[in-house]
Formats: structure tokens, C-alpha cells, sequence
């Protein structure tokens, strides 16, 4: 490795020429003085870091202890509640307050809709979700099983019609004709600036003319009409000459959909970098976005395809003026959490940067890029989302590390904003104090199951057995957190500000369920939730279109808040008399998925997989996913509702099975050839036996340290 001597840094001579060739050119920022700035505040904030860190190992401790000391007696929750406050865990509200940030774009604070998450390692999929703001409904339902029936690739008539037909009721739901149907219109027009539907020679218009926008193409022969809904814009398509318009009454050949209107580009849970090369793949990827230049070269079914980012989408108002709509997500960026350092940089103590605060300098500075082009913000804002945040003063350091990335690039203080995952325990019962420590910055908050569930575990981990995992999500705690991050967040003003988000649908193919079940988010008050493709994405719009979020959310800011007593309801198992089968049931189906992950982690270097479960349902998995299935099998070891041996069994015959599952991948490495040479296989069982011992249950410091000895850099 060449490591370049800088300001009391040894900074490896990838990241250093990155920074120097590609980053910094086209900002006005001196090299010299970046490193001389970026060596100060490091060497400030490291140290400031490490001691949070200690901190939330302290505070573990006494919650381990106070539950080893109370495993014999009935539960307390005044007594438990007192105790949290006595070590600083649960902390004092202070008075009301809203936030009070500026420059948001629209995207998170006036517009409702779906949020994709993708790898930043990626480029392809990146530039795949970024593209993702607008989407053809009819491909969406085409190829997924939202419409019954054989999903074929190419056209067929009877499916084709099946589309249309859900396409027109969408369409007569959210934009309703005067004393018509969409069904019935044969040809559209625009006349005296209105949008003009003829059924035969009979006119009919929209119930609300205030939908109608804009057009491409002629008044009397439009090639594209543009309505809207809530907020979001629909691009009804109108070509006579293609498959699909030929065979349409009113040669309507495809509805596109506003659809993911942000995505979070991923540096932390669905990537493996684990070194100084892994670190400026992802953000050379996440530069060309802010420059506007990446491009992905790919074969695909023999044919050579460029992909790059899509222009904006012009039109002509219906009062004959030229407008542009953004044809691109706005784009976040999830910055690691404050645990992991990588060694792209030393500093002068030796030890390695931490990985968080290497992250904000780095990505700020590409994302400078943005303030000129406006690619991405058109309000000079730099969005970073950030993860596994335990409590307010950890919140409190984030804002104080973006500040000095602020000086350090001479850029408008609060240029930086801030999403905080509530998923972290610490974080939720203190939610409204985390809030206040970034009150001039925040924009988003969001709730998730699984990295929430896995710090619930870990930390009343010696509380006792904790219930099976699929009953988890019925829980009072679960259900509480959710509630309870919405009602903080509207009593803190985000509405027409801020995102109040919810979690992932982590199975891609079932796209019927989905629809039929992620229309809770927006009723719940979230004004935007995540999505795994851009096809879920098209999809789960249409739920925003049916719900009005911020109409909900007036709504239920009229509930009693939730309380927080109840989210502190442990979710152990009251005397479990479980089956053996039950039991045996529980540890493959957890031991399948962490297998299917860490088998890709470990030997090809991917952060996020589509793994079958035990039924065979492929789930969308990462980092937060192994958390939590190490964790549930790791505190049933603990509290002896399994055996080591029986565990290893387990994990022996479910090896077999996930190599079997990844028999057509060329690249595949076999773990159950050489179970005990196999480094996947290892670590995937480290994770369990050693999982009682991990900070917070995080798995990536085993799954770094396993990689980089599989990269021969360990």
C-alpha cells in the first residue's frame, strides 16, 4: 500500500489522488489547504468519537447488569424507567419546539411519495435509481404479479388488456372525468387551455381542471398530456404507431408515473467496503452523480447498453409556457455510523479515521460539485442521512462534524442536512431531544424494523429469551415506535418540511402483496417510504395518489402521543414452552438467511442480496437483516432454548442448502466442501457465538475484518 504523508495523516495514495484529481478540480478548493483543514478537524472530532463509542459500551453494561440483577423478580416498569434516567439512557424533554430548517428542496417537504434505497458500489444501479423519478405503470404491472395471470416478456393482447383496464381505473379514481370514464375516451386534445376528452364527437373534461398542466406535441394532436395529483405528476403518453397504442381507442400507449421522488445512495448497510479502493469506488460513483457523468457499460440479452442520467422533461403549459420538470430522484446520501474506522487513513496517534467523519468530508466535497450544475439540489443543499445514532448527544456530535465540514469547504452553514434513522433504541425513547440537537438541519426521520428489532434485542439481552421473530412485529413496543416516531415528528413540524419515513418491502417479486399492503405507510402519516426497485417504486405511488399524507397527518396530529412506557416493553417470552420443531423451525429459517448473505459478503464483496428464506420467498437482505437473525439465534444460545452443537448442525445442513440455491453462479464459492477452511462459513457462525459480545449487535466488525483477510489485506 503507498501511503502519502500529509499534515500528521497517512493517507493511502488511492483515496489522497481521488481527492486531489478528481474531487477537488472544479470546486475552487485548494488541495493543500483541504488537507491542512480536513487534518485539524479530524483530529478534533476523532477522539470526541471514540469516547461516545466507550460511552454506549458503559451504558450496556449497566443494562446488562441491572438485568442480571432483576432476572428473578417481576418486572418493574416505574422501577425500570427510573433506572434508565439514573444512567442517562432515558433523558428529560424539554420544552415544545419545530424545526426551523431552510433551503429543503420539494422533494422531501411538499411532495409525498416512495424512496428507493441503493448501493452507492454499484453504478448501474445507481444511475438505475436515480432514474427511478419516473416510471412506465403499464411495464410495472406488466411483468409483476400485481396483474394475475402468466407474466410474459413479450406482448400478449389478453395481459396487455388486463393492464390498460387497472390503468383506467387508476386514472378514473384520481383524476375523474364529468360524467364519463377513461374507459370510453377516444381521443384527447386541448382546447381554450383545457384538456379535452371526446367520447365519439361528445366532449367531456375533468372533474377538477386544475389537474391539467401541460403538453408535448400539438393542441390537436398531443403526443403526451401531464396531470396531477397530490402533488404527483402523471405523463399520459399518446402515440398511435407503437404495439400498445395501436390497439387503444384513444392510442394511449403507456402512463408514466412520478415515482421514486428521492433515493438514498448507500454507503453504509447494502455496501462491503472495507478498505481505501472499496471507499473511492463508492464515492467515485456518488461524484459522477453530482457531476452529472456517470455512466454504466453493460451487455444485457446480447445488446450493448449505456446507461446514464436522464435529462429533465420539458413541456409547453396549457397557458402555452415552456416548463421543465426534474427527470431524476433527489438524491441522499447514507453516510456510515459513528462504530467503524477504515484504514484509508491513519491519523497521528496510529489508529485508523473513523469511518463516519471520513464519509462527510468526502461526500460534501463531491456533492460541491452540485451547487453549480444543480444535477441534483436546486437548493445548494448537501443530504446526508445518518445511521445507528444511539441518543442525542451522539446527534449532537453529527452536527457538530457537519459544521466542520462547512468551514473546512467554506460553504454556507446548514448547507449540510441531516436524516436521522431512528433505529436505534436510544435514539427512539429520546426522539424529540435528538430532533433539537438539529433543528437547523434535520429533513428526515424514519423508522425500521429490523436494525430497530436487533438493537431491542441486544440491549435487554440479558433481560431473557426474546420471542420469535415473526411475532415481533406484533409487538407493543413494535407498534408503539411506530406511532411514536410520526407523533414526534408532526409536534416537531415537519409537516410541509421534513420526511417522517417508514421501512423497506423487503420482497421484490411480490408485488400484489405489496399493493396490497404498503398502502398503510402513507395512511400512517409517513410522507415517504422505501422501496427495493424502481418497479416498487412506480407501484407504491399509486398509494399516494389514493392517500393524501398531509391531509393524515393534520389528522392524526389530533391523537394522544404515544408512550413511550410502552415502547420499553420487552419483548422476552413469558416462560416459552415452544416446540422442538417450532424451535428447530426458528434457527433455520435465521440461520438460512444469514448464510445466503455473508456467503456473498465474505467471497464476492456484495452488501445486498436477494436471499430465499425457508419458504422459498426471496427477501431482499443487508447488513440490518443479519443483525437482527444473529442476534435472535445468539440470545436463544444464551438463555439455553438451543445448544451450540444443535446450532451448528443447523448452520451445517442450511450451508447446503444456500449452495445449492447459488448452484449457477460461476463465481460461487462452495461452504459445504471444506466447512472448516470455508471463511464464509466461519464467519457466519462468529456472528452467532460472538454475537452476544458485539457492539450494539453490529455485525460489521466481524464481517470488515473476515473480508479484508479474504482480500489478503488482513
Amino acid at each position: 500500500m503507498n501511503v502519502i504523508n500529509k499534515n500528521g495523516l497517512k493517507i493511502n495514495s488511492t483515496l489522497y489522488d481521488f481527492v486531489n484529481k478528481e474531487a477537488i478540480p472544479g470546486t475552487n478548493i485548494n488541495s493543500d489547504s483541504f488537507w491542512s483543514k480536513f487534518s485539524e478537524a479530524v483530529h478534533e472530532l476523532a477522539p470526541i468519537n471514540k469516547n461516545l463509542i466507550k460511552k454506549r459500551e458503559e451504558i450496556q453494561k449497566e443494562l446488562d447488569n441491572w438485568h442480571k440483577k432483576n432476572q428473578n423478580n417481576e418486572h418493574d416498569k416505574r422501577e425500570y424507567l427510573d433506572f434508565l434516567k439514573s444512567i442517562s439512557y432515558l433523558v428529560d424533554e424539554k420544552e415544545d419546539f419545530e424545526i426551523e430548517t431552510e433551503n429543503i428542496d420539494k422533494e422531501i417537504s411538499k411532495i409525498a411519495g416512495p424512496q428507493l434505497v441503493v448501493p452507492v458500489d454499484n453504478a448501474r444501479y445507481a444511475l438505475n435509481a436515480a432514474n427511478a423519478r419516473w416510471g412506465s405503470l403499464y411495464d410495472a404491472l406488466y411483468g409483476t404479479d400485481v396483474i394475475s395471470g402468466t407474466k410474459y416478456k413479450e406482448y400478449n393482447l389478453e395481459r396487455a388488456n388486463k393492464v390498460v383496464e387497472y390503468v383506467r381505473n387508476f386514472l378514473d379514481e384520481s383524476f375523474p372525468l364529468i360524467k364519463t370514464s377513461w374507459k370510453n375516451i377516444s381521443k384527447i386534445q386541448i382546447e381554450n387551455a383545457k384538456l379535452t376528452l371526446f367520447v365519439g364527437s361528445e366532449k367531456y373534461y375533468l372533474a377538477n381542471e386544475n389537474q391539467f398542466l401541460a403538453f408535448t406535441g400539438e393542441k390537436i394532436e398531443p403526443k403526451s398530456i401531464l396531470i396531477k395529483n397530490n402533488n404527483l405528476h402523471v405523463d399520459i403518453v399518446i402515440d398511435p404507431n407503437t404495439t400498445v397504442g395501436k390497439n387503444d381507442k384513444a392510442s394511449i400507449s403507456d402512463v408514466i408515473v412520478e415515482s421514486a421522488l428521492s433515493t438514498i445512495v448507500d454507503n453504509e448497510d447494502s455496501v462491503a467496503a472495507v478498505d481505501a479502493e472499496d471507499k473511492v469506488k463508492c464515492y467515485r460513483n456518488w461524484l459522477g452523480l453530482m457531476k452529472g457523468d456517470l455512466i454504466a457499460k453493460f451487455e444485457k440479452n446480447g445488446e450493448k447498453i449505456v446507461r446514464k442520467l436522464n435529462p429533465d422533461r420539458n413541456y409547453i403549459s396549457k397557458d402555452g409556457k415552456k416548463i421543465s420538470l426534474h427527470g431524476r430522484a433527489l438524491l441522499l446520501n447514507r453516510n456510515v455510523g459513528h462504530l467503524m474506522t477504515n484504514s484509508a487513513i491513519t491519523l497521528k496517534d496510529d489508529t485508523e479515521i473513523p469511518e463516519g467523519i471520513l464519509d462527510a468530508f468526502i461526500s460534501t466535497l463531491c456533492a460541491l460539485h452540485d451547487f453549480k450544475n444543480k444535477i441534483n439540489s436546486r437548493t445548494n443543499s448537501v443530504y446526508i442521512v445518518k445511521p445507528k445514532m444511539h441518543g442525542p448527544e451522539e446527534v449532537a456530535f453529527t452536527n457538530n462534524l457537519f459544521g466542520k465540514v462547512e468551514e473546512t469547504l467554506g460553504i454556507k452553514k446548514y448547507s449540510i442536512k441531516v436524516g436521522i434513522m431512528d433505529e436505534e433504541r436510544r435514539t427512539t425513547v429520546n426522539l424529540k431531544e435528538c430532533i433539537r440537537q438539529v433543528k437547523n438541519r434535520i429533513v428526515f426521520i424514519n423508522t425500521g424494523f429490523l436494525d430497530r428489532t436487533g438493537d431491542e434485542m441486544h440491549t435487554s439481552f440479558e433481560a431473557g429469551p426474546m420471542i420469535f421473530k415473526g411475532e415481533m412485529k406484533k409487538s407493543t413496543w413494535l407498534n408503539t415506535y411506530e406511532d411514536w416516531n410520526v407523533d414526534i415528528g408532526l409536534r416537531c413540524g415537519f409537516s410541509g418540511k421534513a420526511q417522517i419515513g417508514k421501512g423497506m418491502w423487503a420482497m421484490p417479486d411480490q408485488m400484489g402483496n405489496m399493493m396490497e399492503q404498503k398502502i398503510s405507510h402513507p395512511k400512517s402519516g409517513a410522507n415517504c417510504a422505501w422501496v427495493p426497485s424502481p418497479t416498487a417504486a412506480t407501484l407504491h405511488s399509486l398509494h399516494y395518489h389514493k392517500i393524501n399524507v398531509f391531509n393524515e397527518q393534520v389528522k392524526i396530529r389530533q391523537r394522544n402521543k404515544a408512550k413511550v412506557e410502552k415502547i420499553l416493553e420487552i419483548p422476552i417470552a413469558d416462560r416459552p414452552n415452544w416446540s422442538i420443531e417450532d424451535i428447530n423451525r426458528e434457527l433455520e429459517n435465521n440461520a438460512q438467511g444469514i448464510l445466503g448473505y455473508v456467503v456473498r459478503w465474505i467471497n464476492q464483496g456484495v452488501g445486498c442480496s436477494k436471499v430465499p428464506d425457508i419458504n422459498n420467498v426471496g427477501l431482499m437482505e443487508d447488513r440490518a437483516t443479519l443483525r437482527i437473525s444473529s442476534q435472535h439465534i445468539a440470545n436463544w444460545l444464551h438463555h439455553g432454548i438451543c445448544k451450540k452443537e444443535k446450532v451448528i448442525e443447523v448452520m451445517k445442513k442450511m450451508a447446503k442448502i444456500v449452495d445449492e440455491q447459488n448452484r449457477d453462479d460461476p463465481t460461487y464459492e462452495k461452504m459445504s466442501d471444506n466447512f472448516e477452511n470455508s471463511l464464509a462459513f466461519s464467519t457466519a457462525c462468529d456472528l452467532i457465538f460472538q454475537g452476544r459480545f458485539q457492539p450494539s449487535g453490529y455485525t460489521e466488525p466481524l464481517l470488515h475484518k473476515k473480508r479484508l483477510e479474504k482480500k489478503g489485506l488482513n
